[in-house]
């Protein structure tokens, strides 16, 4: 038969009945032989449960329950601590993120799948779930890996606008997780620089309105392994963002100027307005008779004032930044032909932000009718 677990009340009751028996003379052994239990289970009992009543048992019961509840939060919270410290830092912005720091919780700290999700935002069933990608994921991501190699300067917005060209029917937001996913470098956008408002109201600038309305252009400097400086002259068409021509040579004056205006003149035909900054090859008194002399405008902008010219600086800072900061010219006969080059692809290929991600001057343009409806046969591109 086994053994009856007494009750913190009972306890207390046969406590107080040894405590009479023994106020009426009874030997001690008597008293602990009434109540029907061995003499070192009444001293345990005495040493836990003397001077009490059953009142304050009861009361005792409940601040035992109230410690072990607080302990077990205390508990939960200290767990919940470790989980998130073991965690990824920053946010957890994806399912897949947040399924595989589940799994790395799990693994290491030994909770259960529950905790770990409720902990971590992360829905059971969006844990358990199997992702399963389409059938030309690998294709694609050989395509994105192989454009973000040989443009290395392109974030996953221009590269995905390459893959449409390429024949792809791919949108941005999947270009960006198999570009985050493959641990690819997103250029970091630069800080916005704040205009110097001046009083004569030089922000208000001539805007373009179509195409060959105004040309503008500014010279760049570079150097050749050897350390001899070279200057190139770009001229571009504001409304087209089109590289019109990039002159490279050891020096340019203003005769250069007039002498790549000219060839422009004649093959394109004569723009209403040529911005210019105000420096010394552009303010040429022949200069600018030369350009007033056939019948074009021209429009200087204020000292100091580089904003005012940026739809050429921004094309000088692409320049720069995708190809002149990456390359070595071992000659000036290699940085002509080079740097034509970037020329050619920058007008015929690269996607332009401003264009929505179409290239200033497209090599062919395909009419709506003869796209297909349906996705496009996967090209080949590595």
């Amino acid at each position: 038969m086994p053994r009856k677990k007494h009750k913190p009340e009972e306890i207390v009751g046969k406590l107080r009945q040894v405590d009479v028996l023994l106020s009426q003379g009874r030997p001690v052994g008597e008293a602990i032989r009434a109540i029907g239990v061995a003499p070192l289970t009444y001293y345990r009992w005495r040493k836990e449960f003397g001077g009490l009543k059953s009142d304050q048992v009861k009361r005792l019961k409940d601040l035992e329950k109230e410690n072990e509840r607080l302990r077990k939060a205390v508990s939960d919270l200290t767990l919940e601590k470790l989980i998130l410290a073991e965690a990824a830092p920053g946010k957890l912005l994806s399912p897949a993120r947040r399924r595989r720091c589940v799994e790395h919780v799990m693994t290491h700290l030994g909770v259960s799948e529950r905790l770990a999700c409720r902990v971590l935002g992360q829905h059971r069933s969006t844990q358990r779930k199997i992702p399963t990608g389409q059938d030309d994921e690998a294709a694609l991501t050989a395509d994105i890996v192989e454009l973000a190699t040989r443009c290395g300067r392109y974030g996953y917005r221009r590269i995905a606008a390459l893959l449409r060209s390429a024949g792809w029917s791919v949108n941005v937001k999947r270009v960006e997780r198999i570009w985050r996913r493959e641990g690819l470098k997103v250029p970091v956008k630069q800080p916005k620089k704040g205009r110097l408002w001046l009083n004569d109201g030089s922000c208000v600038r001539l805007r373009p309105e179509h195409p060959n309305h105004v040309w503008s252009y500014d010279f760049v400097e570079n150097c050749t392994h050897n350390g001899r400086r070279f200057r190139m002259l770009n001229v571009i068409d504001e409304f087209t963002r089109e590289c019109l021509t990039i002159r490279i040579d050891r020096k340019l004056s203003s005769t250069d100027v007039i002498d790549v205006l000219s060839d422009l003149f004649v093959l394109r035909g004569v723009p209403g307005h040529v911005r210019s900054d105000n420096g010394p090859e552009f303010i040429a008194r022949a200069v600018r008779d030369w350009i007033a002399a056939v019948g074009a405008g021209t429009a200087f902008i204020e000292p100091g004032s580089p904003w005012e010219n940026g739809y050429c600086e921004s094309f000088n800072s692409k320049l720069r930044d995708e190809l002149l900061n990456g390359e070595i010219f071992y000659s000036l006969a290699e940085a002509k032909a080079v740097i034509e080059s970037w020329r050619q692809h920058y007008n015929t290929r690269r996607p332009h932000s401003s264009l929505g991600y179409r290239p200033p001057a497209p090599a062919s343009i395909i009419s709506p009718s003869s796209i297909p409806p349906r996705m496009a046969p996967k090209p080949t591109m590595h």
